[in-house]
């Protein structure tokens, strides 16, 4: 039992008002955050009017004039003139781009973290009407969601607006792939790779699972660190990422007949049926969140040896059924793709790392049924068995959690990557061969 279990009705009454005054202060922040953006626009609009006024007004012109302001607010706010200027760009483009987060923000509806996810996913819509749309449904969904749910749905509805495929803006984004290091304080550096999703992600996936591999104690359970190993995950995984840059193999962390070398990463692609047949445009999506041109995902699908099925509903989108040819586990794939992440509201931690929890506990009777079943991060797991957290499942997927307080927060199953119909119709398309260079 946790101390808060035990706690008296005034001290769970304080806690409820103590989080009522931390959403005001929250909101207070925001809105203030969005005024200060406006003021920094307002400074740029100065800046380029002011320069504008010469005989010549040319480029340079503007942008010695915008610094001058940075200059100018630099010194005011005691804070780098550059960094000054980084944040009136920034602020450019929420205001002059998507006027409606902006103003979602100032009047307290969403967050400054819910607006910067929003404009990041959608920055790369050149129309404005576009740029609108977007915007209206990502506020309306931001309202109840947390930054990081708000993210995943933004990329993928933000590519439904893009006028340009997948396929072509990946083309383009590749000519950017590079690696960089980075140095830090403590004879510490960091290396980055900027690639391919689904190449980072399985290379992530594979260094993760040798880590654990490493780190398995052989003689009890698989998941338990080893007696004579006591580095951490992220520790592990850093040292056999290294080994493997330098030397090609996992160095010192293998076994004699290879175990690590011979794992091979998990990743979950997504592919819309129509797209993979080339009469949608619809983007698949790695992982349930990041969108990867098609061309790969038809790579994929080819090479893949058996596939997970998500049948979902044509008019509304909703997810019905996962099968499989040779089924394994059904029920396991059907919660792990029905609710793609951790059940908790705000959380976003991806179901394949997360546990599959019985809502009514099992030893009091509850079913193994998709019905009394979810998936939770250890994290949330934990907090649902031990302490005054209550979870009810509501049924069709829909989780509601009430907290010591006695408020309650409703949570539903995150829509699938689909396209839904209003009409049936029946058409035939014709894929033309793609001799384009491969996405590798």
């Amino acid at each position: 039992m946790t101390a808060l279990m035990d706690a008296t009705v005034e001290q769970v009454g304080a806690l409820g008002a103590v989080a009522e005054m931390l959403v005001e202060v929250d909101r207070t922040i925001g809105s203030l955050l969005a005024a200060r953006d406006g003021l920094l626009v307002l400074g740029s609009r100065i800046a380029v009017e002011a320069a504008g006024q010469g005989d010549e007004p040319s480029a340079d012109g503007v942008d010695l004039a915008v610094r001058a302001v940075a200059a100018e607010f630099g010194a005011a706010l005691r804070v780098s003139d550059r960094t000054v200027q980084r944040r009136m760009l920034d602020a450019e483009l929420v205001v002059s781009r998507f006027p409606r987060v902006w103003q979602a923000q100032g009047a307290g509806l969403i967050s400054a973290a819910h607006a910067r996810v929003i404009v990041d996913a959608g920055a790369h819509l050149d129309d404005a009407a576009d740029r609108d749309a977007y915007a209206g449904q990502m506020v309306e969904f931001a309202r109840t969601e947390s930054p990081n749910r708000v993210g995943r749905m933004a990329r993928r509805v933000a590519d439904r607006f893009q006028r340009r495929s997948i396929d072509n803006r990946h083309t383009d984004a590749r000519r950017e792939r590079g690696v960089w290091v980075k140095n830090r304080a403590d004879g510490m550096a960091e290396v980055s790779i900027f690639g391919p999703a689904t190449l980072v992600h399985g290379a992530f996936d594979r260094v993760t699972a040798m880590a654990k591999a490493a780190l398995a104690d052989s003689s009890s359970d698989s998941r338990a660190p080893s007696a004579h190993d006591s580095r951490t995950l992220g520790q592990a995984r850093c040292d056999i990422a290294l080994d493997l840059l330098l030397t090609g193999a996992p160095a010192g962390h293998d076994t004699a007949d290879g175990m690590l070398a011979a794992i091979t990463p998990t990743v979950t692609v997504a592919v819309p049926v129509m797209s993979l047949i080339g009469a949608s445009t619809v983007p698949a999506e790695l992982n349930g969140c990041i969108p990867i041109d098609i061309r790969t995902a038809r790579l994929l699908a080819g090479a893949a040896t058996g596939w997970d099925r998500i049948l979902t509903h044509p008019i509304t989108g909703a997810m019905l059924a996962v099968d499989r040819y040779r089924p394994s586990a059904a029920l396991t794939r059907h919660l792990r793709a029905r609710d793609q992440r951790c059940r908790f509201p705000t959380c976003g931690h991806p179901a394949r790392d997360g546990d599959l929890d019985h809502t009514r506990d099992h030893a009091l009777g509850g079913a193994t049924t998709a019905d009394n079943l979810g998936v939770l991060c250890r994290r949330h797991h934990t907090l649902k068995h031990h302490t005054p957290w209550h979870l009810e499942h509501l049924g069709d997927g829909t989780f509601a959690w009430t907290s010591p307080t006695g408020h309650t927060y409703i949570d539903t199953p995150p829509p699938q990557n689909t396209t839904t119909a209003t009409a049936v119709t029946v058409a035939t398309t014709t894929v033309p061969e793609d001799d384009s260079p491969p996405p590798f």
